[in-house]
């Protein structure tokens, strides 16, 4: 998969929108809305009229799915055999399995065995993209980290026993990170399965996550093990907390921060935040003193930053659009 820089992230997105479509007695409104939508190009691969605008599709292979009218559509079929696997790799990873293609794909399972995917080889060893978004968290991105102290999973992707299989081949998960309550759908699932401790702050402790193992009290820091430190950032929620891996300085936003679709800029998506702005902007200036250069969202692009301070400067600019 191609490394994506500085791109744009989705905004936290509403429950799935359903579109209204003219009464016909030959077909359900539900099997309408899996019809094509008319801004697809022709060709094997579409998107259909349930889609919720996450923007999975359009990072995970960017050359085939852009927005049209607010929604993801198929700009331009696939060109080669590794854009065709990443069209692939975003219909398995479509929350609302808004993404098909004209006949059963004959190397779907090969691609099913991909997942987790590395998200960089080389610069992130062990850093993988569970893939399988849940309509649940609304189309988060989950990630599992391969460590010799403990495997983490980092939020909740849909639960499907074939990634399971797929993890556990992987190591399994010692841990499971819930950066908030926003994002954690099949968490119990995947709990049973992989016998993992679950860590949440109690702060987002509801009943879907009254029986979680592990619950963060007060502002932290707390650490899993020696590389990593989990920091608490309200504002999106009141327990929201990002991961940071020191060794690779790579930081976990789940969706504290983000980068807007409309421009280059981090974007604190304020409008769908539980909390005031003032904890929220507070929670971005404890950022300034992490040395990170990597932060893999819940939501969007990751980006990779040049190196602490062009981060601090990004984060800076942030405050400032929001003090100004």
């Amino acid at each position: 998969m191609a490394l994506l820089v500085l791109g744009a992230a989705t905004s936290l997105l509403p429950p799935p929108r359903r579109r209204v479509v003219p009464f016909r007695a030959t077909a359900s409104p539900a099997a309408l809305d899996r019809r094509r939508r008319p801004q697809n190009v022709p060709g094997e691969f579409f998107v259909d009229h349930r889609c919720i605008d996450c923007q999975t599709c359009r990072w995970m292979a960017p050359e085939v799915f852009k927005r049209v009218d607010g929604q993801a559509a198929v700009a331009a079929q696939p060109s080669s055999q590794e854009e065709r696997t990443e069209a692939l790799q975003a219909l398995l990873s479509c929350p609302t399995s808004s993404i098909h293609t004209d006949k059963p794909p004959k190397d779907i399972l090969q691609v099913h065995n991909m997942f987790p995917l590395p998200v960089d080889q080389n610069l992130l060893p062990g850093v993988y993209l569970c893939g399988y978004h849940s309509e649940h968290s609304f189309g988060a991105t989950s990630y599992l980290v391969t460590h010799p102290q403990g495997n983490i999973l980092v939020d909740s992707p849909r639960y499907t026993p074939r990634l399971a299989d797929n993890i556990e081949r992987l190591g399994g998960a010692r841990y499971m990170f819930l950066t908030h309550i926003d994002d954690v759908a099949d968490h119990r699932k995947w709990a049973e399965r992989l016998k993992c401790e679950r860590i949440i702050h109690s702060g987002d402790v509801e009943e879907g996550t009254a029986d979680v193992e592990r619950k963060l009290d007060g502002n932290g820091p707390w650490n899993i093990g020696t590389d990593f430190e989990l920091i608490h950032t309200p504002g999106h929620t009141q327990g929201s907390v990002c991961l940071y891996y020191k060794p690779l300085k790579l930081l976990f936003t789940g969706d504290h921060v983000a980068k807007s679709e409309e421009s280059d800029d981090l974007n604190l998506f304020l409008i769908y935040n539980k909390q005031s702005v003032s904890l929220q902007l507070d929670s971005i200036k404890k950022l300034l003193g992490v040395e990170f250069e990597w932060l893999l969202p819940g939501h969007g692009y990751r980006i990779k930053y040049k190196d602490v301070q062009a981060k601090n400067a990004a984060m800076e600019s942030l405050l400032a659009n929001y003090t100004s």
